[in-house]
């Protein structure tokens, strides 16, 4: 399957990629191509382009995950030994691509679940255990809500109603939830 956003693969018509090593391998059934040139590679579920920086004379390179539509990285690139043309890709070049774009992508993954998912430990109705109140957003586009559930101290769930996605979870909400015999909140 090939991608029209991408650079056709014939490196022989491609100036850019003039003198390359270039490596085509199908994989999974044809669904996966492996391609190593100067300023395109496809590799292990990643894609790494280097670009022309419209910001300046320089170059830059921009990391795409396979189903992605965005870029998850895009940074300066190297000038070649002639200060005009970008330095080539190469495996130790594009791993290290990987290995950043690859931090980025989980940070935001790590944001965005925080983001969606909030905790606090509160006093059960007896005083003696804890339990432990999660509220966890579920960003529906149509209608998004969130769940709030009262967790035992072994982890067991002792309740969950829905409430709004705005509800605000804090030890004073979560304590009156407790009280109120985790009826939904109004």
């Amino acid at each position: 399957m090939t991608d029209p956003t991408l650079p056709s693969s014939d490196t022989a018509s491609d100036p850019s990629t003039e003198g390359s090593p270039a490596t085509h391998d199908q994989q999974d059934g044809g669904e996966s191509e492996t391609l190593h040139e100067d300023r395109l590679w496809r590799d292990d579920g990643w894609t790494a382009r280097v670009i022309k920086n419209e910001d300046d004379e320089g170059w830059a390179v921009a990391m795409i995950k396979d189903g992605e539509a965005e870029p998850a990285l895009v940074g300066p690139w190297t000038m070649g030994r002639n200060k005009k043309d970008p330095k080539p890709l190469d495996t130790a070049a594009f791993n290290t691509l990987v290995k950043t774009a690859s931090e980025v992508l989980r940070r935001h993954e790590q944001q965005l679940r925080a983001q969606l998912h909030k905790a606090v430990r509160v006093p059960g109705a007896d005083g003696q255990d804890e339990i432990d109140i999660t509220l966890d957003i579920v960003p529906d586009e149509d209608e998004p809500y969130a769940l709030l559930t009262a967790l035992d101290a072994f982890g067991e769930q002792i309740a969950q109603v829905q409430v709004a996605p705005h509800f605000k979870l804090s030890k004073a909400s979560a304590s009156a939830w407790v009280e109120n015999e985790f009826r939904r909140p109004s």
